[in-house]
């Protein structure tokens, strides 16, 4: 009998940022079952890093609220390649140090403004997952996920209720 079976590579890498030392049972739930977790700064607290870490793997940049004596050690920015698809991750997109389309990059991931966007320029997926942390003003709580299948990426902001 002849295998008929045809692999689909698909992988959900979650998206947060901004917890500010809040990380919410909702968040955690949102992303329970992804491949990967990325966050975009403003962890405040290492033990957020550590939450996630049970999830999945974690690859996180610093914002500019953390402070020295725990996530203030990670990097500005982080490059992560999932499934062929590169993705440069920073806080905040204003302080952007480079051009994503020159430089390869599919995806930009960024948070600081606290405002869920997604949107394309110049071929570039950027997506802000907004903040998962305290409640700011009249700003949702949110966090994103990416799914990534046969080298496309379908972007999602989940608005969490809590």
């Amino acid at each position: 009998m002849e295998n008929n079976k045809k692999r689909i590579d698909q992988k959900r890498i979650g998206l947060i940022s901004d917890t500010h030392g809040l990380l919410r049972a909702s968040a955690l739930t949102a992303l329970a079952g992804v491949d990967a977790i990325i966050h975009a700064g403003d962890i405040d607290t290492p033990e957020i890093i550590a939450s996630l870490k049970q999830i999945a793997p974690v690859f996180a940049v610093r914002g500019n609220m953390d402070k020295p004596y725990g996530p203030r050690s990670l990097p500005k920015y982080e490059i992560v390649e999932i499934d062929g698809i590169s993705i440069y991750v920073c806080h905040d997109l204003e302080q952007l140090d480079l051009d994503p389309a020159a430089a390869g990059f599919q995806l930009v991931v960024s948070g600081h403004s606290h405002r869920a966007e997604i949107k394309y320029k110049e071929g570039v997926l950027y997506i802000n997952p907004g903040s998962a942390g305290p409640k700011r003003l009249t700003l949702p709580v949110s966090v994103g996920i990416l799914e990534i299948k046969d080298g496309a990426v379908t972007p999602a902001i989940i608005e969490l209720k809590e």
